[in-house]
């Protein structure tokens, strides 16, 4: 008898053969089993005789007064069951995910997630579920973590603040953030050879509020390098007013790396030539612990950790 556990793909298995060995176990006769399928008894008969010589095992015996199941027929019915049961099963999963996948699902980013990695995962789960209403709000960690704790989000790409407790919270890291310094294009300084700390300290600048951890690592960067904190300073997250203020002054904004690249893009702004020693601590993916998902937030987080190996 064939030994390969996958024999019946070689064999080229017919669902069309298991339910006839239902049938057979039912009827007990191949002439009702056939009528019960809508098919002939000689294609009925060649099916079990095929089905037969591929197991190498007699399943039925023929008696004078019909059929009945020999011991591998007895095995191959109850299988041939299961299967089908499985089958079924299947079809039910399906529908019930599709009916899901017209639902809702809301997330919440921060920044550099939101505009490097969101989009392209975004785009992925709708080529698959266009249905499917994604709501994304995009804000800081500790904003979206509260969001997250009253089941507002589904799940959040950010990180949990030191003086969060992560209780209750898994953590999957994606990547980390390092800063960088933008301007407008042709800004004077982008023409200057080793920029250094000392000559962007003094200058104007648009930088996170106080309190912000962004704007608690600037500061420590300049004060490392002994230099003074900048004193001429808007405190603004606000990339629609950040825009127009760089554009009309000489003023310098800190963003994330993969903020500015997406708007040096756009050609709104340049990266200064300086690397900043200067970075965020490392974001991933924040859900609630036993928060079951629907079938059309599981696609999303799928595509979310999918794009994020391929990027990171």
């Amino acid at each position: 008898m064939e030994t390969n556990p996958n024999w019946f793909l070689r064999a080229r298995l017919k669902t069309r053969q298991l339910l006839l060995l239902i049938a057979l176990d039912e009827q007990r006769n191949i002439h009702r089993a056939s009528e019960e399928l809508h098919m002939t008894q000689p294609a009925a008969s060649k099916q079990l005789k095929d089905l037969e010589e591929m197991l190498g095992v007699q399943l039925f015996d023929r008696l004078p007064r019909g059929m009945e199941p020999t011991i591998y027929g007895e095995t191959m019915i109850r299988h041939a069951r299961m299967a089908l049961t499985s089958l079924s099963l299947a079809h039910e999963d399906i529908v019930a995910i599709k009916a899901g996948l017209s639902g809702q699902v809301d997330i919440g980013t921060i920044m550099t997630p939101g505009i490097s990695l969101l989009p392209v995962a975004i785009t992925r789960t709708k080529a698959q579920a266009p249905k499917l209403r994604i709501g994304v709000e995009m804000e800081q960690s500790n904003i979206l973590l509260e969001q997250l704790q009253r089941g507002r989000l589904d799940f959040m790409i950010g990180r949990i603040p030191e003086r969060q407790s992560a209780e209750g919270l898994s953590y999957e890291e994606l990547g980390d953030e390092p800063a960088c310094a933008v301007v407008r294009p042709g800004h004077p300084l982008l023409k200057a050879r080793n920029l250094s700390l000392r000559d962007i300290a003094s200058q104007p600048w648009i930088l996170p509020p106080q309190g912000s951890i962004l704007r608690a690592r600037c500061e420590l960067m300049f004060r490392r390098a002994g230099l003074e904190v900048p004193s001429n300073v808007v405190d603004t997250t606000a990339v629609l007013l950040i825009k127009p203020l760089l554009q009309q002054t000489d003023a310098l904004n800190v963003m994330p790396v993969a903020v500015a690249k997406y708007y040096e893009s756009q050609n709104v702004l340049n990266i200064l030539p300086i690397e900043l020693p200067c970075r965020m601590d490392a974001y991933g993916i924040i859900t609630v612990d036993g928060h079951i998902m629907s079938p059309g937030a599981s696609l999303l987080l799928k595509a979310v950790r999918e794009v994020a190996k391929e990027m990171y």
